[in-house]
């Protein structure tokens, strides 16, 4: 579902995470990685 905001402002601040579950599955890591999205965040905040 896409969040629809009122301004640009309500996206700064709140850049997206990802889990890369496939990436620690296949390395055979233990723990969390994730990515951050900055492309989807105007301020790169």
């Amino acid at each position: 579902m896409t969040k629809t905001l009122d301004s640009i402002l309500g996206a700064i601040g709140n850049t997206p995470l990802v889990r890369l579950d496939r990436l620690v599955q296949h390395y055979g890591c233990e723990g969390v990685i994730l990515a951050k999205l900055d492309h989807l965040n105007p301020g790169f905040s």
